[in-house]
């Protein structure tokens, strides 16, 4: 849900698909610059290894950044203005103020130890600059991770240049029969050769010949990777062979590309021939897809002209096997993903084609009707399954909104897909992203259409979810006009809804009593369910601040007698939620307690930071009442954080109930009593004050360490996996077959309920804390 405690893993990393090779050095020299620096940028050419280092790094020092390790990737990005956008997503900050995000962005990290791993900076180099200038200057606890082509130019910005991986004097020298080291690079080739060829191994055959790749390939760890693919078809020999009359070509070719560059070029452009033609077509198709992707959409945007539907699934595990394309576990589905450099190749051959624009309005078309599916199956059982799907594909969907300003004559189709997004916007914490999108979509179509009016309509509800309700009454202004132009009761009854909600916000309670009675009548009339929810719940909450607590009862009655048949999670946790006040309210705190529990359970699947705090908020109400001043205390302690991100408390007709139980709060603990509960609240993670107030019992001071529920043997594999080690490097270790070390790891995911390796690592460092590697020198 979002609200999860991952500060021990690196949050939005996904899991190593390969061991991590050597970088030993590296290793050391990035923990050393890290603990002298607040912003380290490692720099180095495309496929160097940047990225991996970076987060073998943020791996490796995790424990001492208590307050998270996070990942911000930012290759899919393609305009600057979504950067902090993307900041606020991977460190899960609620976005509700009207405030700029980058100030909220710096007040959240202001008083926390945080590593951010900024990741390809290169495109967006000026504003990641800005931004890193900006917030190390704001939150002392917070060191920056970069990674980029260039260096950002920050003051005090401390950079390492990350070279290829080293080749050893000893690799070709070695006596035959003595088995010394072996270097990086030919470790690497080594294990990814075996990864396709089972049994590979460097002998004294042809180790000559290895060494004399990896040389050529000037030890990029990309490059490497995509020449041992070759092994699959022909022998160590040939593929040198062929390596160097590619490359004695190549000498004749550009003189601007750096020599590496050249290098990695090469490589690229030798898979792109030995691709079928098909595989060829569909890499520079699949280029228009941002992130990743899975096999529906690649069926529905590149099939046609050439490519059959039925061939892509061949043509996709081509690539796979071509390691163009990287395979990735989403919970029960496989998504794929074109590595940056990889992505950018196809996108140049796309574009040489003449076809990218055709192909980018393929792909628009595709999330189109993605999101209006998502909008038509919202109020059915299906909603927590589109809501992660959404989550999913948010960098495509913000890729086919760009086209939609891109391209002339599309800003239409924009405005369709951000209304469709309505309640996206809000479950997924993002109302400020939604209305920057509204802004520059209804500014480049003005035309008076029923497009626009929805668009006017779901942009002022996400601006009164911000109070902003100046704006959002300008807003409802012209929507109205349009609603009464096209004669649509349906969006007449939205915008009254809408217009009620802010009246209800502003503590206008006969204005809202008036507007959402209205709301009602025209969603009954259009049979519009979702409208008849959205209208009750909050006509239900003004009744209750009315005194009118019967008629209040009666209508959030009404409202689960409509969701609970549809067995949807969104409406009925918000119905919940306030219904469980009133029932408070009624003296019934048993039964409302488990109602805002149960709230709380049906907003697991959504990363809906305020309606859990709106229910964390309410069950200290509820403890104050029942006379536990110090439970109320540390709860609204740990709100502190989540209400200055939102910009201050929200739903202020419910702050009477706030002001109410801190004063009762401190009258039961004293002064001082209450501080204390209050400070030790607000050093509780939101995750942690959730499961607080989920449960009778107070927070430990020190939680106690659970039994491992893993054998000796699994534990011993366990640990081996944490150190980045692969099966077939785990069996070798310890002497088994490798078959029987997979059947361990799979064990070992399903014991401890994870899905993938580098969970297993997070685990085995909580377990064994003495044994992290952290950061040398003074921790930050």
């Amino acid at each position: 849900m979002g609200v999860a405690s991952r500060g021990w893993e690196i949050c939005g990393l996904s899991a190593e698909l390969t061991s991590f090779v050597g970088r030993r050095c590296e290793i050391a020299e990035v923990k050393r610059l890290l603990a002298g620096s607040r912003l380290v940028t490692l720099v180095g050419v495309g496929g160097v290894g940047k990225t991996r280092l970076a987060l073998r790094v943020a791996a490796d020092v995790r424990r001492a950044f208590p307050d998270g390790v996070y990942l911000v990737e930012l290759a899919a990005l393609e305009r600057p203005d979504l950067l902090v956008q993307a900041v606020t997503e991977a460190l899960e900050i609620p976005d509700l103020s009207t405030r700029p995000l980058l100030e909220v962005v710096a007040d959240h990290l202001r008083d926390r130890q945080t590593l951010v791993v900024l990741d390809n900076c290169e495109h967006l180099l000026h504003d990641c600059a800005v931004m890193a200038e900006t917030l190390v200057r704001s939150a002392p606890g917070l060191r920056i991770l970069a990674t980029s082509r260039q260096v950002l130019g920050v003051a005090g910005e401390q950079t390492m240049v990350v070279p290829p991986l080293p080749l050893l004097d000893g690799d070709m020298s070695r006596p035959p029969g003595k088995s010394s080291e072996q270097s990086d690079a030919v470790r690497l080739f080594a294990e990814r050769a075996g990864a396709v060829l089972p049994g590979f191994a460097v002998t004294d055959d042809n180790r000559e010949a290895v060494v004399r790749i990896c040389r050529s390939l000037d030890g990029i760890p990309l490059a490497i990777e995509l020449a041992a693919v070759r092994l699959r078809a022909i022998s160590v020999e040939q593929l040198l062979t062929r390596l160097e009359d590619r490359f004695r070509v190549l000498t004749v070719g550009s003189k601007v590309m750096l020599p590496r560059q050249r290098t990695l070029r090469a490589l690229i452009d030798w898979s792109y021939l030995l691709c079928t033609a098909q595989e060829q077509l569909l890499w520079a198709r699949l280029s228009v897809f941002s992130g990743s992707l899975d096999l529906e959409g690649a069926e529905h945007v590149c099939s046609g002209d050439g490519i059959a539907t039925e061939e892509i699934l061949d043509l996709v595990i081509g690539l796979v096997d071509k390691s163009i394309l990287v395979r990735e576990e989403h919970r029960s589905k496989v998504r794929f993903r074109l590595l940056e450099t990889i992505r950018q190749y196809g996108r140049d051959r796309l574009r040489e084609s003449g076809q990218e624009e055709k192909l980018r309005r393929r792909h628009r078309d595709w999330y189109l009707d993605l999101v209006l599916g998502a909008q038509h199956d919202w109020f059915t059982p299906d909603q927590v399954t589109w809501y992660a799907r959404l989550r999913t594909e948010h960098g495509n969907l913000r890729t086919a909104l760009d086209f939609c300003l891109a391209a002339g004559g599309e800003a239409e189709s924009g405005l369709i897909i951000a209304s469709a997004l309505r309640y996206y916007w809000i479950a997924a914490d993002s109302p400020h992203e939604g209305r920057n999108w509204f802004d520059r979509l209804l500014a480049a179509d003005e035309r008076p259409t029923p497009a626009r009016a929805w668009a006017l309509c779901v942009k002022a509800r996400l601006a009164v979810l911000q109070s902003d309700f100046t704006a959002a009454a300008t807003l409802l202004e012209e929507c109205g006009e349009l609603a009464r132009r096209f004669d649509d009761l349906t969006i007449t009854g939205s915008a009254t809804y809408v217009a009620g909600l802010a009246a209800l916000l502003q503590q206008d309670l006969p204005r809202a009593l008036t507007l959402l009675s209205k709301a009602l009548d025209c969603s009954r009339r259009t049979d519009d369910q979702i409208g008849v929810v959205n209208s009750l719940i909050y006509l239900a909450t003004t009744r209750s601040l009315l005194g009118r607590s019967d008629q209040a009862v009666e209508q959030f009655e009404e409202c689960l007698a409509i969701c609970e048949p549809r067995h949807e999670n969104w409406f009925r946790s918000y119905t919940l939620w306030t219904y469980g006040i009133e029932v408070w309210k009624r003296g019934d705190t048993r039964r409302a307690v488990e109602m805002e529990r149960e709230a709380v359970r049906l907003k697991e699947p959504f990363d809906d930071h305020l309606g859990v705090a709106l229910c964390i908020e309410a069950l200290a109400w509820m403890s104050c009442g029942e006379g536990d001043g110090e439970r109320a205390a540390l709860l609204l302690g740990a709100l502190r954080e989540i209400w200055r991100s939102f910009g201050g408390p929200l739903f202020g007709y419910l702050a009477e109930h706030h002001d109410t139980c801190e004063r009762a709060a401190r009258g039961n603990l004293g002064a001082r009593g209450f501080e204390a509960a209050f400070r030790k609240g607000a050093g509780l993670t939101l995750a942690e004050a959730l499961e607080y107030a989920m449960r009778e019992d107070p927070p430990e001071s020190e939680p106690q360490r659970r039994p491992s529920p893993l054998t000796r043997r699994e534990m011993e594999i366990a640990r081996l996996v944490a150190q980045g080690m692969s099966n077939k490097a785990i069996a070798a270790a310890l002497v088994i077959a490798q078959r029987t070390a997979e059947g361990h790891v799979e064990h070992i995911l399903v014991k401890l309920g994870f899905t993938s390796r580098v969970q297993i690592a997070a685990w085995v460092s909580r377990q064994e804390p003495g044994d992290d590697p952290s950061l040398s020198g003074d921790a930050p």
